[in-house]
């Protein structure tokens, strides 16, 4: 079933459009890498997706009762963020904080949920100690926690291994796909690592001013945009793939 349908949407940034005559389609349990150079409009996505921005065309819609509220995300971390002085506890609860209204107060069963989640990506240890005070990968670690703790059914992550060592790179991209096979949450990262993308997603958007491509992993593995061919790339119009003759993107 269709979560989150583009279709055949532009995004503009700065009053220029930065992505036009984009559509795709994320359904129930797929694992989408969006890959893209620096500027190509990613981040206007996420946050048009979000509900953080308008689109200048076209829509972007959910399905099977998906509020955009109940999105789990995980932003890429600024300093300031990463210094952040709170304890793990209280940021881990703070995914609840959409879905409590009014209410000033955590529930029983959402205290209960947020360290069952805190037991099952091994960071219990941390409950009373201070954000600021861990590793990045124990932080990427407490702010998955916090967003699993605001969704059931889609994270969405901005470059979550930005500036972690390989060892903790691996170790949260395994944490990933298992969230995503065994507890069938829907996985939306965004990433630079194509590497990475082949091994984990089911599904590819590259994003490109001129030439994009949607669809899944091992059609991207067979195209020229994958291969770095300059003869021709998939095209998204309306929906679907079509080749256009000529390639000037730089993968």
């Amino acid at each position: 079933m269709s979560l989150i349908t583009c279709e055949d949407v532009t995004l503009s940034y700065d009053s220029k459009d930065v992505i036009s005559g984009l559509s795709f389609e994320v359904n129930e349990g797929d694992y989408l890498c969006i890959l893209g150079e620096n500027g190509s409009g990613k981040s206007t996505l996420i946050k048009a997706v979000l509900g953080l921005k308008g689109t200048s065309k076209g829509k972007i819609s959910f399905g099977d009762g998906l509020k955009q509220r109940e999105i789990g995300y995980i932003p890429q971390q600024t300093q300031v963020q990463k210094d952040f002085p709170a304890t793990v506890w209280e940021i881990v609860r703070s995914g609840f904080l959409n879905k409590m209204g009014f209410r000033m107060y955590y529930s029983k069963d959402e205290n209960a949920k947020a360290l069952e989640i805190m037991k099952k990506l091994n960071i219990e240890e941390f409950k009373n100690r201070s954000y600021r005070e861990l590793s990045g990968g124990q932080q990427q670690r407490v702010l998955l926690a916090r967003a699993l703790c605001a969704t059931t059914k889609v994270l969405l992550l901005d470059e979550p291994v930005a500036g972690l060592d390989h060892m903790m790179t691996v170790q949260l991209y395994n944490l990933i796909e298992k969230i995503n096979k065994e507890d069938n949450i829907t996985i939306i990262m965004v990433s630079h690592n194509h590497d990475a993308a082949m091994k984990y997603a089911s599904h590819i958007l590259h994003i490109h001013k001129d030439n994009m491509y949607f669809g899944s992993k091992e059609d991207y593995l067979e195209c020229p945009v994958c291969k770095k061919e300059d003869e021709k790339v998939p095209h998204i119009v309306a929906g679907h793939a079509k080749h256009v003759d000529k390639c000037n993107h730089k993968h």
